[in-house]
């Protein structure tokens, strides 16, 4: 085991996967000098022009020409850069990746990743700082995977290469200097295994990606004050872990989601639905959703951190929950 941030955790898989399978490669903007944050450092010296490809600025271009080299049997990473520019390449992977297989019977396989770090990075303003992953669980054909740690990137994003379904992989940008243990093989994590965080008895959290180590702080807070949280990370939207969930709700019988995404229409609204569905009002007492209000991200540091979700609100909504 080796302790490594999580962009280099991300770099160690794709590393990985490139040299145990050749059909795998690299597009997007600046790929070959080692990419905007360094996750493909390296690369042009090991694989050459032919694997790691830098493209024109163009989404569509990157996006379309990703589809179609895995429609003839190769396995693209396509790189977007930062997640907000992947709409400029909306109707390809849209109306094209996540529908294909089912347009032609089964007969083409989308094998893409499409990486998309996703997410408030400091002052990057509203059209860098985008959180809508949302968008994507609601569209079917597709697998949704929101990583919040090393080891948790590096696992799903290998299953993501091995995958013979779309992969769109949210890396969290400002979670890329966190650091944590790979292994020296990293094995695949499979889609829509939730990871246990903290069990505890009074309450459920769930959260992921980039609200992680903010539930963790908060969690910490919370059982100083004798309030014991159980916290899930569900890793993967979609899929996504229900039996966990559920299960987990139905010890404790409240239920907060936290994520860093705008509250209204979030994934959260579909975990608290399903919840509720599922368990019914006499099993689950209380639930609440925890997010961004409904407001473009700032610029200025401190207009961004007065409305990011962070670990002081996550303990004021699951103290909330309590009160009866």
């Amino acid at each position: 085991m080796a302790e490594v941030t999580l962009v280099e955790a991300a770099r160690l898989a794709a590393l990985q996967e490139m040299r145990r399978d050749p059909r795998v490669w690299v597009l997007g903007e600046d790929v070959a000098r080692g990419g905007l944050f360094g996750q493909y450092r390296g690369f042009i010296e090991e694989f050459g022009a032919a694997r790691i490809v830098s493209t024109p600025i163009s989404e569509s271009t990157i996006m379309g020409a990703g589809l179609g080299a895995a429609l003839v049997g190769t396995r693209p990473i396509i790189e977007m850069r930062i997640f907000d520019f992947v709409m400029c390449a909306m109707d390809e992977l849209v109306n094209q990746i996540a529908k294909i297989r089912y347009m032609f019977g089964g007969q083409a396989r989308p094998a893409v990743v499409v990486r998309m770090p996703h997410g408030m990075w400091r002052n990057s303003a509203a059209q860098h700082s985008q959180m809508l992953e949302s968008w994507f669980a609601h569209l079917p054909g597709v697998v949704v995977a929101v990583p919040a740690t090393p080891a948790d990137t590096a696992g799903l994003l290998v299953s993501a290469i091995r995958s013979d379904d779309p992969v769109l992989f949210f890396d969290p940008k400002n979670l890329f200097p966190l650091k944590g243990e790979v292994g020296e093989a990293i094995e695949p994590i499979p889609f829509g295994e939730a990871r246990r965080m903290r069990e505890g008895t009074d309450l459920t959290i769930v959260t992921w990606s980039a609200m992680v180590p903010a539930v963790e702080e908060a969690a910490l807070t919370l059982a100083a004050r004798g309030i014991s949280a159980d916290v899930l990370d569900l890793r993967t939207l979609w899929p996504w872990d229900e039996r966990a969930v559920l299960a987990s709700v139905a010890r404790t019988g409240r239920l907060l989601v936290a994520h860093e995404a705008v509250t209204v229409a979030g994934f959260g609204a579909e975990v608290v639905s399903r919840v509720v569905e599922r368990l019914g009002p006499a099993r689950l007492r209380r639930a609440a959703r925890l997010g961004q209000p409904r407001v473009p991200v700032p610029f200025a540091p401190v207009l961004e951190d007065a409305l990011k979700p962070d670990a002081a609100k996550v303990v004021a909504a699951a103290e909330a929950l309590l009160r009866d």
